[in-house]
């Protein structure tokens, strides 16, 4: 008997459209501060798209002149929604 790796990762997030490496995107995140929730948007360009069960994206932005990187699981319960701002073209290392 074989088991298929698929039926026990979690399903994908639904409120995530397809968007590839390239693309700038705006995730609304959920934050939690002590007994305070409230929602971040994190906007930048997409750098990479895993695949898979436990596939993730990362994005990355400009924050003060500093570059900050957050990786988002596909799956993940924070996210509240995924917006893509724009299309964009990247190099042949982060294709799909």
């Amino acid at each position: 008997m074989s088991i298929d790796l698929r039926d026990l990762a979690s399903p994908r997030n639904e409120a995530i459209p397809d968007f590839k490496a390239g693309d700038t995107v705006s995730v609304n995140v959920r934050v939690v501060e002590g007994e305070r929730e409230r929602i971040q948007a994190f906007e930048g360009v997409v750098l990479r798209v895993r695949k898979g069960p436990n596939g993730s994206f990362t994005v990355r932005r400009m924050a003060s002149g500093v570059g900050v990187e957050r990786t988002f699981p596909f799956n993940g319960k924070r996210i509240e929604s995924v917006r893509v701002t724009r299309r964009g073209r990247v190099r042949r290392s982060r294709r799909d």
